[in-house]
């Protein structure tokens, strides 16, 4: 069975080059510009990983997290956020929302392909 991603970012190249990562090891991926968009696609439809940004216009990405942790087919499901920032509180105030892991950009997609495989059961 193929195990399909949430892209989350405001930035469509780097969601592209993210996508590009993902889909080159596998999985199918759905893409998003920012948090208000992400919930819209937030359907009902297995997700098996939400990857978001935190800095985003419209709604940011904590802000995201919190909201679809709140929506029942989604409460389990794991985030990563790929971000620029590396900041201790911010990775708290990640951790306390609901976040499961943490990758800093400019990333190498080794990383966030080990970070996803970690994170994804078969």
């Amino acid at each position: 069975m193929d195990k399909t991603i949430l892209v989350v970012d405001d930035s469509s190249s780097f969601r592209n080059v993210v996508s590009i990562a993902l889909k080159d090891a596998g999985y199918q991926v759905i893409q998003a510009g920012d948090g208000k968009d992400a919930l819209g696609k937030l359907d009902g439809k297995k997700i098996h990983l939400i990857i978001s940004d935190v800095n985003m216009p419209v709604m940011d990405g904590l802000s995201f997290v919190r909201a679809a942790k709140q929506l029942a087919a989604y409460r389990f499901t794991p985030i990563i956020m790929l971000t620029t920032e590396a900041g201790e509180s911010k990775k708290a105030e990640g951790k306390a929302a609901g976040v499961r892991a943490w990758v800093v950009k400019p990333f190498q997609p080794p990383v966030l392909l080990d970070a996803v495989a970690k994170l994804i059961q078969a």
